[in-house]
């Protein structure tokens, strides 16, 4: 007898989980005095659009990974 198996999570939840990791590894990429927003520096609005983006991508994947699952 074999076990069965779980279904496997299509590529794009694997993708959606890593952006934010990708998009703050190097902060070398995005310490930056410009462009600013309000007159806030890039370095500060990047890094406070991915709490934003983040969450976005957190519940894709999830949604994508709970629809696939069934």
């Amino acid at each position: 007898m074999s076990a069965r198996q779980p279904p496997r999570r299509p590529p794009l939840v694997y993708v959606l989980l890593a952006l934010p990791f990708l998009g703050l590894l190097w902060p070398a990429l995005y310490s930056m005095d410009a462009p600013r927003l309000w007159e806030i520096p890039f370095f500060y609005w990047y890094q406070f659009a991915w709490v934003f983006l983040s969450a976005l991508c957190t519940g894709g994947a999830y949604l994508l990974d709970r629809h696939h699952g069934r």
